[in-house]
């Protein structure tokens, strides 16, 4: 985790709080929307991942942030750059930590589950 965190404070500009709270964020948001199998294989392959989307759902994450989100949450991509920005990111930071959280998402989880992810939620890759 401290190696995708060091790379978006880099590629984005913002400081460690802000990026760790984005990654959790979009993780959160991977979570709730992606392929279970797929986010599984991203989720183990970046060790600390479960604790920041558990942060970024106020600790309603893991197997109850699942159910919520079938019972009706959502609002997909939209919501996800709404809640950024609400967490202080502008749109270019937005692209900046999803581009190179994917990418360090490809490095370790693999292409195919990286591209199963954005294929399965619409919208997402023209921030990825």
């Amino acid at each position: 985790m401290d190696e995708l965190i060091s790379r978006i404070v880099a590629a984005s500009g913002l400081d460690e709080g802000l990026a760790r709270k984005a990654i959790g964020i979009i993780l959160a948001f991977l979570q709730k929307e992606g392929p279970a199998t797929e986010i599984e294989q991203l989720m183990s392959a970046l060790p600390g991942a479960q604790e920041l989307a558990d942060s970024a759902n106020g600790g309603k994450g893991g197997l109850m942030g699942m159910v919520g989100g079938l019972m009706g949450g959502g609002g997909g991509v939209m919501a996800l750059g709404g809640q950024l920005m609400g967490a202080g990111l502008s749109m270019g930071q937005i692209q900046s930590v999803s581009k190179e959280m994917f990418a360090v998402g490809r490095e370790k989880a693999g292409e195919d589950a990286m591209g199963a992810i954005v294929g399965a939620i619409p919208g997402l890759g023209q921030f990825v």
